[in-house]
């Protein structure tokens, strides 16, 4: 038999996934790291902590799944994107990584904006705005301010790249990893070289760009696989999980509702949001491509809520005490822009907001509000890209998100349409293998891959008796967010 091994490496762990070619996953198994954040606007990590978590994550699916090295045909890698990591002419980390967190390059992000303007740069690559975390940024400051590390370095990764290149021994990446770089071309297909004359650096300097699932080459004796295990790339870490979701046709979107709220809805060209504010990237899926709205606080607001009101509860109780809330929650709403707003519109002072409260709101009322906030955010979100002339037919949820079965109906029923569920819970895993397995060939092409390995588990109709109540409360919530982003 034919197995498929998935690497996930994400902000606080590195996941791995092992799948025969059914979709069925077999183990999984996951190695958390801790960020240095030695001072403001710094985050960084060693990035030999990357490679032995991924390391120590092999080893243990291989011990857990009880299968021999020989009998993984594929390793797939994808990650988070824009963490910085910059090698020698060995192949030696000069430094630590500089983790997409960082935001230490807010003059060097103004420099590239003055130079380019904001409107050639969306247009270039996808990217509506000019921020210290794209690495474009994070080269110039090292130009700027390690310049002696600067003019050593041979090569400049991404997280993903640098998996690829320890298994390997190959520098290869992925289209569709490196819209947010800040240096690749959307519209065609390769680096762009205005970019990286301002940088001051080639394109000698960077991996070889290769299609989803296309192999980087082989893997090296010492990672313990096999020799014979074809190593390859992947798309930044939600377009993998559109893929393992079946997202890969326009008229597609998928909600993941992790610690964020992120989407990615499927189109069969470029569309840029005439106001700049939604990113584009490449599709896994040959000619398509992807916009990727999001918010940066959604699941995370509920584990606030839970370590500071909940007590001993679990997600569980919580949820309970929701659903024994009305639709609308009697009026309390919530703005859950905890970290600043960023999408539908930029505001990196927008607040949260608890709105409404009387004394007949209990603590299920605020449980609610936040599980209706994320809903109505998604909502938010789907209508600017409506605005795009972005249609949609099917709405899969994917994330921690999707087990709660009265988050689902929430979604569902403020949306009034139906949300549709997966089998398989590890859909950025799946996805990542799903594009291996098609890459060495286990299937023709990516239609049957999917069709083999992706399946659904439940699609959640819309209760039409919410309607009114929630588009009474959307309204206000839009209201609300007017008022906070005038703040």
């Amino acid at each position: 038999m034919s197995f498929i091994l998935a690497l996930d490496a994400g902000t606080t762990s590195l996941k791995g996934a092992l799948f025969d070619l059914s979709g069925k996953v077999l183990a999984v198994c996951v190695h958390e790291y801790r960020l240095e954040n030695p001072a403001p606007d710094i985050v960084e990590l060693d990035a030999e902590v990357y490679w032995s978590g991924a390391q120590a994550v092999i080893a243990d699916l291989l011990k857990s799944a009880a299968v021999p090295p020989a009998a993984i045909t594929a390793l797939g890698v994808t990650s988070q994107g824009e963490t910085l990591i910059v090698l020698d002419q060995h192949g030696r980390p000069l430094r630590k990584a500089i983790v997409w967190l960082d935001n230490r390059a807010k003059a060097e992000a103004e420099i590239i904006r003055k130079e380019f303007g904001r409107d050639l740069v969306y247009h270039v690559t996808g990217q509506q705005d000019i921020v210290p975390a794209w690495p474009a940024a994070k080269i110039l400051w090292l130009r700027n301010h390690e310049s002696e590390l600067f003019h050593a370095a041979d090569k400049f990764l991404m997280l993903e790249d640098y998996l690829v290149y320890r298994l390997t021994g190959k520098f290869a990446t992925d289209h569709a990893l490196n819209p947010s770089t800040l240096y690749y071309d959307l519209r065609n297909g390769g680096w762009w070289e205005s970019m990286l004359r301002l940088l001051g650096i080639s394109s000698r300097q960077l991996p070889v760009l290769l299609n989803s699932g296309e192999s980087a080459g082989k893997v090296i004796a010492h990672a313990g696989l096999s020799t014979q295990t074809v190593v390859t790339v992947a798309p930044i870490d939600q377009v993998a999980a559109a893929v393992g979701a079946g997202n890969i046709a326009p008229g597609m979107i998928t909600e993941t509702t992790g610690g964020a709220l992120a989407i990615c809805a499927t189109v069969d060209r470029p569309v840029y949001d005439p106001g700049g504010r939604v990113a584009l990237y490449r599709h896994a899926a040959p000619g398509l491509f992807a916009l990727l709205p999001w918010i940066p606080m959604a699941g995370m607001i509920l584990r606030w809520f839970r370590d500071e009101f909940g007590g001993e509860m679990d997600y569980a109780s919580l949820v309970e005490q929701a659903a024994a809330v009305s639709p609308g929650s009697d009026g309390l709403i919530v703005l859950p822009h905890f970290s600043g707003m960023n999408s539908p519109d930029v505001n990196p002072e927008a607040k949260g907001v608890f709105w409404g409260i009387s004394t007949a709101h209990r603590k299920g009322h605020f449980i609610r509000a936040i599980l209706e906030a994320v809903a109505f955010a998604l909502r938010d979100n789907l209508d600017l890209l409506a605005q795009s002339g972005v249609d949609y037919r099917e709405i899969i949820s994917v994330g921690g998100g999707a087990r709660s079965k009265l988050w689902l109906q929430i979604k569902a029923d403020v949306l009034q349409k139906p949300i549709k569920t997966m089998l398989c819970e590890e859909t950025t895993s799946l996805g990542t293998a799903v594009l291996a397995a098609k890459g060495t060939g286990c299937f023709t092409n990516l239609e049957a891959a999917v069709g083999a390995m992706v399946h659904p588990a439940a699609t959640i109709p819309p209760n039409t008796h919410n309607r009114e109540v929630y588009d009474a409360a959307f309204r206000k919530y839009r209201e609300l967010n007017r008022r906070n982003f005038a703040a």
